[in-house]
């Protein structure tokens, strides 16, 4: 069986896995709110401005910084940045892979979030604006590529 130190803290490995399970479904479930409130109250403040560029951000980012604190020492001497072997070796802490996780909710809602504030900027219809929201969730730079597309072709038909 093996046993992970957390704060202290000595635990199995299923009883770690179901608290990062139970991390995993908070925050996702916590960015998929944001989400919804992109696309449904895009001109609220709390939906458009509060939730996916402050309220959020904070919250996920401090679980990002606790999970990157309390698994770094697990990470292998192998893991690291530098290749796509050693980014693998790296992920292979559960959670490390978990504050990778958090770390794509985080950026790709403050992402979604900019979409919604430019698109209102530029006039741009929110009918337009909601599939390259669903693309931003789904593959974070595709979508946004996507609205920058958008937003490209609005500009050329205006002059």
């Amino acid at each position: 069986m093996v046993h992970y130190a957390v704060g202290g803290q000595h635990l199995r490995r299923d009883e770690t896995l179901m608290s990062l399970e139970a991390v995993f479904s908070l925050c996702s479930g916590v960015a998929l709110l944001g989400w919804i409130g992109l696309v449904v109250a895009p001109r609220r403040v709390l939906a458009r401005d509060i939730m996916p560029s402050v309220l959020v951000p904070l919250l996920l980012g401090s679980i990002y910084a606790s999970l990157i604190f309390a698994f770094s020492s697990q990470a292998p001497s192998e893991g690291g940045f530098g290749t796509l072997a050693s980014v693998k070796t790296l992920f292979g802490v559960d959670g490390l892979l978990l504050a990778g996780w958090i770390h794509y909710l985080a950026f790709d809602l403050f992402v979604g979030g900019w979409i919604v504030r430019d698109s209102q900027d530029h006039e741009i219809s929110h009918v337009l604006v909601v599939p390259c929201l669903f693309f931003t969730l789904m593959t974070g730079p595709f979508g946004l590529l996507i609205y920058l597309g958008v937003r490209h072709t609005k500009r050329l038909t205006i002059t």
